[in-house]
């Protein structure tokens, strides 16, 4: 008997509807430690019964291993399934489903000024640099892109201006996977292109990172690195800012921050209604 069959019954399978749904892997505990969903929960669920040692099908394996109980929740569209789907994993945050259970994958990228000096932070927890008075931006998926985005202005903004050291910024919380920095000498105007970058609404900002790079000797001899920082934010400018530009748009939002508790349920939305 397979180890699926002995351990949520040989006639599970033959029970579930062929309707879209949500299902819980839950431990000996009653525990969960997978949320999925499915278009159809019988065909979905089969899969896991008959899931092989190929190296694809290796996480389907490990679920039901440590799985002991399985429960599932009927909905009437595919896009409700995904909708509770996520909405269930920020919930329980079980062990298997990494995307969208943890808060540090959506990072925001705050900007404004402290005592006249440009300040930028990277965080997934803008609410604790609330003090700061920043406008914030995102949150932003991938992680790695937004954070390679954020390098490119510290590198850019540090040869344009001057990064003060740690001595000098302001007193925030120290908060793993978060970045405050302060520049002196960023001319006024980058502020507010900052913004339209961060929010999609126009990539000024390159252009005139451009100009005033060409007036940095130390620029112009490393101008290959500088040009590979400047392609990249445009490729997160086009992918990224405007990605959720765009998401807000379709969804009436106005403003240029989505939390990271909303940012899935929104481009599932999204998704459903343009399809």
């Amino acid at each position: 008997m397979k180890r699926f069959d002995r351990k949520f019954g040989e006639t599970f399978l033959g029970e579930l509807p062929q309707s879209p749904g949500v299902y819980l892997f839950r431990d000996a505990e009653g525990e969960v430690i997978y949320v999925g969903k499915a278009k159809s929960l019988r065909r979905r669920l089969s899969d896991y019964r008959s899931a092989s040692r190929r190296k694809a099908h290796r996480k389907m394996r490990a679920i039901v291993r440590d799985a002991e109980s399985v429960e599932t929740r009927d909905v009437a569209t595919e896009a409700d399934a995904l909708l509770l789907e996520n909405e269930l994993i920020r919930e329980f945050r079980p062990q298997y489903n990494v995307d969208g259970a943890f808060d540090f994958l959506y990072p925001a990228i705050g900007s404004g000024l402290h005592d006249g000096r440009l300040l930028l932070c990277f965080t997934s927890e803008p609410e604790v640099y609330s003090e700061l008075g920043l406008e914030w931006h995102g949150v932003f998926r991938p992680r790695w892109r937004a954070r390679a985005a954020f390098d490119g202005f510290i590198d850019l903004f540090g040869q344009i201006g001057h990064a003060e050291p740690r001595s000098r910024l302001p007193e925030v919380p120290y908060r793993k996977g978060s970045h405050v920095v302060v520049f002196r000498r960023v001319p006024e105007p980058f502020l507010p292109a900052i913004r339209t970058f961060l929010s999609g609404e126009s990539d000024a900002l390159l252009e005139m990172l451009f100009l005033e790079l060409l007036e940095e000797s130390g620029a112009r001899r490393t101008a290959k690195e500088v040009q590979e920082r400047l392609r990249f934010l445009k490729e997160f400018y086009q992918e990224d800012a405007c990605g959720l530009r765009d998401a807000r748009t379709r969804a009436k939002r106005d403003e240029a921050f989505v939390p990271g508790g909303e940012r899935d349920s929104l481009f599932i939305r999204v998704r459903h209604d343009s399809a």
